[in-house]
């Protein structure tokens, strides 16, 4: 890796979150997602790669369009559906429920309240509420109305 790049990288990772997000405007030309910082930076340290290096080659844009239509059949609306826009391993969840702080632990493989293990968030929602909720929703992942 060149000297250039490297710099850069060290400089991102010294960064904090508001001035990743003014990098990223910079370098996308668009607004950030909202994503925390760790996912900003992975995403800003491959823009910084990708424009010093190049970007894909033809032929491997080609490839993964070709496997992106066997999976999804060629069907727009489902490549626009993000399915990664869940918080990383490690993030903590707090919500106050009922005048009690609760911390949910997003796991690699599920979340963790209370030392038990939930295979989804709206389980572990569940759990803390006594009632069925999404759990996006409670722990104010997603506004009521949106969509996943």
């Amino acid at each position: 890796m060149s000297e250039t790049v490297l710099t850069a990288i060290a400089e991102l990772n010294a960064m904090s979150t508001p001035a990743l997000r003014k990098r990223w405007r910079e370098l996308f030309d668009t607004d950030p997602p909202r994503f925390n910082r760790a996912h900003l930076l992975s995403r800003l340290i491959y823009r910084v790669q990708e424009l010093h290096y190049g970007g894909l080659k033809p032929s491997s844009k080609e490839r993964l369009q070709r496997l992106g239509d066997k999976l999804d059949g060629g069907d727009q609306g489902k490549r626009r559906v993000r399915v990664d826009n869940l918080p990383v391993p490690g993030t903590k969840l707090v919500r106050e429920w009922q005048g009690v702080e609760h911390t949910v632990t997003v796991l690699k493989d599920g979340y963790e309240w209370q030392g038990r293990r939930y295979k989804s968030l709206s389980g572990a929602a569940k759990a803390i509420s006594g009632t069925k909720w999404s759990g996006p929703l409670f722990f104010g992942l997603r506004s009521a109305g949106a969509h996943s």
